[in-house]
């Protein structure tokens, strides 16, 4: 028999995230015609409110009915062709699964290793860049925000690193994690490709992912050997419904990704930035305090390198940070990531991305702060410094016109 939990379980996992009722309505319809023209304007305003969201001016973005996975290879296949090299810098878990199936997909993937709790080192990238006299590395592949460490690294750096070489190599980022929660206007930065997924700051379900293409790229894939059929961007260009998602478009998606594009467009990226960040420094405020106790600790060691999207915590090396995970989950109702692969059992992650306000993320605080007292860890409260950092940063919509304020 089961029995009855009251309230909600707080969804903050690093992706999926939140999903807003109006997205959740606006896919609770009826199946259409995918081929007529009432959809068809669904699909190409989709298309085209997507461009503004990477900073794309001039080029296409391509929606693919797949993970983030999907894109990685899409970015692969279009680009590069067996034997050609591809620098991809090592950030975590994500970086090293991306050059895992570059490397089966028969590229020559050469990283420079990294203690994944640091960014790229742009320096490193340059090194690698003005050793290659014959160009032979033909892309720079790199991971924006880690979401197994949470650490993000500098995209205009490494941009900068690639033209003091002189090199003539593509930059593709892997925005997954941070797409729309933190600033990334390729066009301006100089970025080729973005790859991008729908289940963080999209605030859809898993099942889209993105490939964002500059003119560079789009060029260079004419070029391009490699066979491909479902990933190809050529074939995909063009407005006959059928080839624009290769096969029967993911419609009820598409009209979630619709309202989830007017949503963020009514808030603006400016503010959906500046709310990211404003959360996010809330979350750390809160974090310093627990570790002030000894038994956590930030995972990214250089403040100005921790994620707007999430906060990786990595417990002292005597616990198992995925019994606080699971003590969260299943005691306070606060879901949180756990660790992966080199860090698994040793951080646990709290995603504060996607349509999350100031309760909410003091609710996730709280229910995590809730499980270290419940578990007997030592830490201080972090609460009163998070509260404090929101009150203090929240817009002011209803001060009195006499400016008066209240005690």
């Amino acid at each position: 028999m089961k029995s009855h939990r009251p309230g909600r379980q707080f969804l903050h996992t690093p992706g999926p995230t939140h999903i807003p009722d109006r997205v959740q309505n606006a896919m609770h319809v009826k199946a259409v015609d995918f081929a007529s023209p009432e959809f068809m304007d669904v699909a190409v305003e989709c298309f085209e409110g997507l461009k503004p969201l990477f900073g794309l001016k001039e080029g296409e973005v391509f929606i693919y009915t797949a993970s983030g996975h999907g894109a990685w290879e899409a970015a692969f296949v279009n680009l590069l062709e067996p034997g050609d090299t591809v620098l991809m810098p090592e950030t975590g878990r994500f970086s090293r699964v991306w050059g895992e199936m570059g490397e089966a997909l028969g590229l020559k993937i050469e990283t420079v290793e990294n203690d994944w709790r640091t960014a790229i080192d742009p320096a490193d990238v340059e090194e690698k860049l003005r050793a290659d006299t014959d160009h032979t590395i033909k892309a720079v592949m790199m991971v924006h925000t880690e979401t197994a460490t949470g650490v993000t690294s500098d995209v205009p750096a490494v941009r900068r690193v690639i033209d003091a070489a002189g090199h003539p190599a593509l930059l593709i980022v892997d925005a997954i994690a941070s797409w729309l929660t933190t600033e990334l206007p390729m066009d301006d930065w100089g970025v080729d490709v973005v790859v991008g997924a729908s289940q963080k700051g999209l605030m859809l379900p898993p099942g889209l992912s993105f490939t964002a293409v500059g003119p560079k790229a789009l060029e260079a894939t004419k070029e391009c050997k490699t066979f491909r059929e479902y990933w190809s961007w050529s074939a995909r260009l063009g407005f006959e419904q059928y080839r624009r998602f290769c096969g029967t478009a993911p419609e009820h998606m598409i009209f979630g990704l619709r309202e989830a594009i007017e949503i963020i467009d009514e808030e603006g990226l400016d503010n959906l930035f500046a709310r990211h960040a404003r959360l996010a420094d809330a979350a750390r405020l809160c974090v310093g305090e627990w570790a002030k106790g000894g038994a956590l600790e930030f995972n990214a060691l250089r403040p100005e390198e921790r994620a707007n999207g999430l906060t990786v915590i990595r417990v002292r090396e005597d616990l198992d940070a995925e019994e606080i995970r699971r003590t969260a989950r299943d005691m306070f109702d606060v879901a949180c990531g756990g660790g992966l692969a080199l860090l698994a059992n040793k951080v646990f992650r709290i995603g504060h991305m996607g349509d999350i306000n100031d309760p909410m993320i003091l609710g996730a605080l709280g229910g995590v702060e809730s499980t270290l007292g419940y578990l007997g860890l030592p830490y201080e409260s972090g609460l009163g410094a998070a509260a404090k950092h929101l009150a203090e940063t929240a817009p002011r919509l209803n001060r009195p016109a006499d400016g008066r304020t209240y005690s």
